[in-house]
């Protein structure tokens, strides 16, 4: 099946999480990044003075990009409260434990050092919606007129308390009484937002912590390190004889685990253990879990098997999100990891997720590997084609292949082919209980959408 990149396919600037680009060239510029700033002000403003909270990860074009929103809210006639480097769910909580008319995370997530973005919270904590964020970018085509006078221009002030009470609330999403004292728990920062709070959350809930990439440069974020380079997590579990091993990515909104062994365990396991755990507790709300069409067809099967249902969700966790509010859903996310908690936080956070899954350790007195292994997932591949000014999705010749290989997979498994929300990238997703079969269809449509670029 084709997923298209949205429901309109007219957006410029916001993908499936946001604005994002390379720092310093359009549309991650100062000058557009504070329009976008000013457009969200005059959007969701009124005609009374507003606040946002501004977060960032560690990238070193925070620096740039940081006081280009400040300047725009201010010029609304809106308040801007800085809160430094934070993980994106850190400004879900604070905007609405601060009453903040909106939050601002600066951050191109799991990308290299070289790219940002913007993603745009409501008063909620929850991430615009696809209207919204098309009626931001519509404003700012307007926002020379909504200018403040001089006497009614915004304030900037810095929250020095920001880091702390981020902390003390993902610290109260664990069980009370319970501790983490005698595991010894590696945990990869990726060099990024969670550097400082992901070890203090830990280490203050008892755990012996092993830092890794908790150094950043502001242009070592996400190198070689974090969810997306998962063997870092591994490769530490075994050097330091770990009992777990939890990867976060740049913006600390994704989580991926490795178990005792130094074997990753991604977001479809995740969610197993924390359904059954929720379900059993009668914690669990809606019948089902809330995944994205990426997710393991064997994650699907076993949640049947517990009587629960899988309902899938386009690519993002945003649209996770969205689904899991629409039906009433508190727990949902995707492969990668993330993983939203509804009952904690709007969005998805990693370290959330990962003090659900350490409290079913310590709850059951179980290694990581038996605790999540609760299924044996399809085989399942994943494959990246980069692409250029021409759209290799519109050849005739790669649609045909594409009908192919889904009658080739009717019945048995299934075939995702869609374009990347943040990169140019088409991403081709097939799966089946025959490997082979779905490493040959990979390959053969990754070779056909070359030869069209």
């Amino acid at each position: 099946m084709f997923e298209a990149m949205d429901g309109t396919g007219t957006r410029r600037l916001f993908g499936t999480d946001g604005i994002r680009g390379r720092a310093n060239v359009e549309p991650m510029t100062p000058e557009t990044v504070m329009r976008a700033a000013m457009a969200a002000a005059a959007r969701f403003g009124g005609n009374g003075r507003g606040t946002a909270v501004i977060a960032k990860d560690t990238r070193l074009s925070g620096y740039l990009l940081e006081p280009a929103l400040v300047c725009g809210f201010i010029a609304l006639g809106w308040d801007a409260v800085t809160v430094g480097p934070l993980p994106t769910p850190a400004v879900s909580v604070l905007t609405r434990s601060l009453r903040a008319d909106l939050g601002v995370m600066l951050s191109a997530s799991h990308n290299p050092f070289h790219d940002n973005g913007i993603k745009i919270f409501g008063p909620d904590g929850y991430k615009l919606s696809d209207a919204e964020e098309q009626a931001v970018e519509a404003a700012m085509a307007e926002v020379e007129s909504r200018r403040a006078a001089p006497e009614a221009l915004g304030r900037a002030r810095r929250m020095e308390d920001a880091q702390g009470r981020y902390i003390e609330a993902v610290k109260s999403s664990f069980p009370q009484g319970m501790r983490l004292d005698g595991l010894r728990i590696a945990v990869d920062c990726a060099n990024g937002a969670a550097y400082r709070v992901a070890p203090a959350v830990l280490w203050e809930l008892g755990a012996e912590v092993i830092p890794v990439a908790v150094s950043p440069d502001g242009m070592n974020i996400n190198d070689a390190c974090g969810a997306a380079h998962p063997e870092t997590i591994c490769r530490a579990v075994r050097e330091h004889g770990a009992d777990i091993g939890l990867s976060l990515d740049g913006d600390a909104d994704r989580l991926v685990l490795a178990d005792e062994a130094g074997r990753p365990v991604d977001g479809d396991r995740v969610m197993a253990l924390i359904a059954t755990a929720w379900q059993r507790r009668g914690r669990l709300r809606g019948g089902a879990v809330a995944a994205t069409v990426m997710s393991n067809l064997g994650l699907e099967r076993y949640l049947d098997g517990i009587g629960l249902g899988l309902e899938r969700t386009r690519v993002g966790d945003r649209y996770v999100v969205e689904h899991m509010r629409a039906n009433g859903l508190n727990l949902g996310g995707e492969q990668s990891g993330h993983i939203v908690l509804r009952d904690h936080c709007a969005t998805g956070d990693g370290l959330l997720a990962a003090l659900q899954v350490l409290a079913e350790l310590v709850a059951g007195g179980r290694p990581a590997s038996e605790a999540l292994a609760l299924f044996e997932p399809l085989p399942q591949r994943l494959e990246n084609v980069r692409y250029g000014a021409s759209d290799p999705l519109a050849a005739p010749a790669v649609r045909q292949a594409v009908a192919d290989a889904e009658a080739r997979l009717d019945g048995v498994g299934r075939l995702l082919v869609r374009k990347s929300g943040t990169e140019p990238l088409i991403r081709i997703m097939a799966e089946a209980e025959d490997e082979h079969l779905v490493g040959e269809i990979v390959e053969s449509l990754a070779a056909e959408m070359q030869a069209a670029v």
